[in-house]
């Protein structure tokens, strides 16, 4: 990457928590590695932020404040600073980004996740859009978003992919007795599921299609959930717990399911190696896709392999053969009989965690700063 100084705009950054916010802590780290970075991001970042990326924080609730306090940060940073590139942490960010970049002489890009080009809202339609055909430079988490800004009218030439990373954990070959034990859950095949409970992640359905169908073959499987709803996303219906396991009870499967909350570090490290597979069952809504899917990434790099259905981005995330099986949309016997043949046949486990090696975030850091060094389009050219 050429650039000297970056700004890297964004409302997704911990202490919220999600693959987003991993995801946009790991692009400012790629950035500070080349060039002296700065990032406008929401209060309490900063306990998570290295030293050598410096922190102009805003509220981040209301979003309306957020999205206010953000702009004005951003104008008034872009001129002081005079990066060489403003970067939209997500399409949410991508017009105060264009804007500063535009009146400051700067490139602008933006990270997309696939939700943020698919928002039906007219008024998101009828002003961020706009802004995302003009930037400079557009960064597709999938093929499948690439596809939805394409289909925006972003220009190939000013569109790339570059997949979300990951973490390699060392072996931990105590990991899985240790929570197995916290949890009571023995030697039980354990069906892990990993994520914020929205209508999206098709949990609920999951419960109710597919696990009868695992537990009729496999009565003593269980379905762990490491997740709750979300508190902080802008375009997503939660799924109760509560709900959920009424579900459960009424099918007579309540023993066949556990819920954990939210772990993080360690303790979801150790969820992961306790785990004999992952299931994704993520649902096919208008308006709401799956941009990528980079818990199935995450359980690669555990050798967990993954059952998802092949919607969205989420084909791009799941070698099919080698880190776990895709099924077709909604066909819950197949997702069933996949969970079946891997708990009586499980796959490599050094073929699945080679397959996670490619997306490690070394590998997305040095993609990112590429895509940044590429020579775009002149400013004030056809946008």
């Amino acid at each position: 990457m050429s650039a000297t100084r970056v700004l890297l705009v964004t409302r997704n950054l911990p202490p919220l928590l999600g693959g987003m916010e991993r995801l946009n802590l790991q692009l400012a780290m790629a950035l500070a590695e080349r060039a002296e970075t700065h990032v406008l991001g929401p209060m309490g970042a900063e306990a998570y932020l290295p030293p050598t990326v410096t922190l102009h924080a805003v509220p981040l609730r209301p979003l309306p404040r957020f999205l206010a306090s953000a702009f004005a940060r951003t104008m008034a940073l872009a001129l002081r600073l005079r990066p060489e590139w403003i970067v939209a942490g997500s399409a949410l960010t991508a017009p105060m980004a264009l804007a500063a970049a535009r009146v400051s002489g700067a490139r602008a890009a933006a990270y997309a996740h696939g939700l943020d080009l698919a928002v039906p809202h007219p008024v998101y339609r009828a002003l961020w859009h706009p802004a995302i055909r003009r930037l400079d430079r557009l960064v597709a988490n999938s093929g499948y978003t690439a596809g939805l800004a394409r289909a925006l009218g972003v220009p190939d030439g000013r569109l790339a992919i570059v997949h979300p990373g990951v973490d390699l954990p060392p072996p931990d070959p105590q990991a899985r007795a240790r929570f197995r034990v916290r949890h009571g859950l023995g030697e039980r095949p354990v069906l892990l599921s990993v994520g914020r409970l929205t209508a999206r992640k098709g949990l609920r359905e999951f419960v109710r299609e597919v696990l009868p169908r695992v537990v009729a073959r496999r009565p003593d499987a269980v379905l762990v959930v490491v997740g709750d709803v979300p508190k902080d996303a802008l375009h997503a219906q939660a799924q109760m717990p509560e709900a959920i396991l009424e579900d459960a009870r009424r099918l007579g499967r309540d023993r066949n399911l556990r819920f954990t909350g939210p772990l993080v570090g360690p303790a979801l490290d150790e969820a992961w190696y306790a785990a004999d597979v992952h299931v994704f069952p993520v649902r096919e809504i208008p308006g709401d896709p799956e941009g990528f899917g980079m818990v199935a990434i995450e359980a690669a790099a555990h050798g967990v392999p993954t059952v998802a259905y092949a919607t969205g981005g989420v084909p791009d995330a799941v070698a099919h053969g080698q880190s776990g099986y895709l099924v077709p949309p909604g066909d819950a016997a197949a997702f069933a009989d996949a969970v079946l043949r891997l708990l009586d046949a499980p796959l490599d486990e050094a073929g699945i965690r080679a397959f996670a090696k490619g997306f490690a975030w070394e590998v997305f850091g040095e993609r990112v700063r590429q895509v940044l060094q590429t020579t775009p389009l002149p400013v004030g050219g056809d946008r």
